[in-house]
């Protein structure tokens, strides 16, 4: 049994929601978190960030924090960097120990948020994903694909989930931080979060999930090819990613061995008083051992120099452009 929130160990939880065009629930969603949190005993802040909207999203975000109170933070993107780079940014600026994340629509319900942390800090877990036992989504554009993906995704990572693409997660800030979210890898979370800690300590609880009532879906069949291109990326780092040399040096190892074989059997022609002057297996024997160098080299280079890019700390996935900054830098709402 979970505990209840006045029973965990003392925290701090930032909630972290990424919007793009959701003028219509932009208030609604302040609302429905404080609504959800207001009577929380441990210090808390909301973190909305405004994936550069094109519509009124930012203005009404702006003003229903300044009514509700400096705990509610507001953060502008330049422009539309996509989910993935809006979610990394507010899990970036979190204040708290324990972060939570869930979309912008109102699909899923912050009243789930309180169980998640307590499975989370009960169970000393870094990572709790939500289930979307009964989701209120349409068949063929979203509940089918996600299904396949999943399934995908699973055995591609081996990660016993059974609805990898849920927003709504929580956890340990300084565990999620150890990873860095760029592409569209919002979906993989869990996936990329093996690469630095065990997934036993990854855990999925059944949430509710609500039909969207206002505005209009930003996802559409096309994420599925996106997906595809994402997993590739998985199961790379997954598996070679502190040992890239071995994936690319017996690929390349494979290509140049079978140029060479290719090019000794025509020595042996050669050698025997056969032209070869002419013969396409020639041409392809060079060209086999040529590529096998090449995977050796520039693929292990581009592969290392993607890593660094991104890992590095220098390099963001995303750029702001206002913040609203609480009046009290260390301004959290904490139940009376």
């Amino acid at each position: 049994m979970t505990c209840l929130p006045h029973e965990l160990p003392p925290h701090r939880l930032s909630v972290v929601v990424p919007m793009f065009n959701e003028e219509e629930l932009a208030q609604d969603l302040i609302d429905a978190v404080q609504s959800a949190l207001h009577d929380y005993p441990h210090p808390w802040e909301l973190i909305v960030v405004d994936d550069g909207s094109s519509d009124q999203t930012w203005r009404r975000l702006s003003m229903r924090a300044s009514e509700v109170g400096s705990h509610i933070r507001i953060v502008r993107l330049l422009r539309n960097f996509r989910q993935t780079a809006a979610m990394q940014a507010g899990i970036d600026m979190a204040r708290g120990d324990v972060i939570v994340t869930m979309d912008g629509d109102l699909q899923n319900d912050p009243q789930d948020i309180p169980r998640l942390v307590g499975k989370l800090l009960e169970d000393d877990l870094d990572l709790v994903a939500g289930w979307r036992q009964n989701r209120q989504d349409g068949l063929l554009l979203r509940k089918l694909p996600s299904k396949l993906a999943n399934r995908l995704i699973r055995r591609v990572s081996g990660l016993e989930f059974q609805d990898l693409g849920c927003s709504l997660k929580a956890f340990r800030t300084d565990v999620v931080r150890k990873i860095r979210l760029y592409g569209e890898m919002h979906r993989f979370i869990p996936a990329w979060m093996a690469t630095v800690t065990s997934p036993d300590r990854m855990a999925e609880v059944a949430v509710s999930h609500h039909a969207r009532t206002k505005g209009q879906s930003k996802y559409g069949i096309t994420r599925t090819l996106r997906v595809l291109v994402d997993l590739l990326s998985i199961h790379f780092f997954l598996r070679f990613g502190t040992r890239p040399g071995h994936f690319f040096g017996g690929l390349g190892l494979l290509v140049s061995g079978a140029g060479g074989l290719m090019l000794a059997y025509l020595a042996v022609l050669k050698l025997m008083g056969d032209d070869i002057g002419t013969r396409p297996l020639m041409f392809l024997g060079f060209f086999c051992v040529v590529a096998g160098l090449q995977f050796l080299t520039t693929g292990v280079l581009s592969e290392m120099l993607m890593r660094t890019y991104f890992d590095g700390g220098q390099s963001l996935a995303y750029h702001t452009r206002q913040h609203v900054q609480p009046s009290d830098a260390e301004a959290w709402h904490v139940a009376n």
